[in-house]
């Protein structure tokens, strides 16, 4: 395809990633009913490194050994936020488990300054403060006390955010689709190996048509599909309107639990996802799309 016909779909692609990982927290905490956590995880990884690596078709001649030990880190990072955020989803509900995920965008730039020594701007502080702020409303019971769902989906935010630095140190001068094959397949045998030491292989669950559908939906769509829509779009349009749609994935992830899950939406937490979802329009765009509002106002 032409250069303008791929920034004409980026937009649309990265709307239709952060759409389907909306969807996929009611899809998860249903699926968890019948399937363990670490086994659901063994799935999906395992199933999104395959298919991802025969997308990659003549990439793989790029590969060097060092793959391998990039993919293992970056995968044990992945594998440690998605295991904790699915433990906190069990004991959540799927519109707070994805409004606390979001949290991650605001820790990248304070686990980037301890990192890489890059220090963040007043943009970054104040989604900081009312990241908080948003957190105390959505998560702090009547006697000020978090819930433990609530307390690992928070947890799984710092290691999302530790995986996206983890990236951007090990990733230069490789190609991105063929490390994520690796990252997937390291954080598959991850999960494949706690859930041999920790649980027992759903067998049963896995030929109920009921369960089979979501778990495909989640290997395919919301691992694969999702992530290459992701790369696709994020390469052909600006980092600052691209990061604000993806962030809809919050959204979408409370509109589809409360349709889907009936999930309970009070005031206080609807005050909550709004303050939590500036802040990461915040931190992610620093507002710049203002700044050109105004700009076209005056002239």
């Amino acid at each position: 395809m032409s250069p303008k016909t791929m920034r004409l779909l980026a937009k649309p692609m990265l709307l239709c990633a952060a759409l389907v990982w909306g969807t996929s927290f009611f899809i998860m905490k249903n699926t968890l009913d019948a399937v363990p956590v670490f086994f659901l995880l063994a799935i999906r990884f395992t199933t999104g490194a395959a298919l991802l690596a025969l997308v990659a078709g003549r990439r793989w001649r790029s590969f060097t050994p060092d793959y391998l030990w990039r993919g293992a880190i970056i995968g044990g990072f992945l594998f440690l936020a998605y295991s904790i955020q699915t433990f906190g989803l069990s004991l959540t509900t799927p519109s707070k488990n994805a409004f606390l995920t979001a949290v991650y965008c605001v820790l990248v730039p304070f686990l980037t300054w301890a990192v890489m020594r890059v220090r963040p701007d007043r943009y970054n502080i104040a989604a900081a403060l009312l990241c908080v702020t948003g957190v105390g409303f959505v998560s702090l019971t009547e006697n000020f006390s978090v819930t433990p769902g609530d307390l690992l989906t928070l947890v799984c935010a710092l290691f999302y955010a530790g995986h996206i630095v983890a990236v951007a140190k090990v990733s230069p001068e490789k190609d991105v689709t063929l490390l994520t094959v690796f990252q997937f397949a390291f954080a598959g045998l991850f999960a494949w190996v706690c859930g041999a030491c920790t649980e027992t292989f759903p067998a049963a669950a896995l030929q109920e048509p009921e369960v089979v559908f979501p778990l495909v939906y989640l290997c395919v769509m919301a691992t694969t599909v999702a992530l290459l829509f992701q790369n696709i779009g994020m390469v052909w349009s600006d980092p600052a309107s691209g990061s604000v749609i993806l962030s809809l994935e919050s959204v979408f992830g409370v509109l589809f639990s409360v349709l889907f899950h009936d999930d309970p939406v009070t005031t206080r937490l609807l005050i909550g996802f709004a303050l939590i979802f500036v802040a990461v329009v915040c931190s992610e765009t620093k507002l710049s799309f203002l700044r050109k509002f105004e700009k076209k106002s005056c002239q």
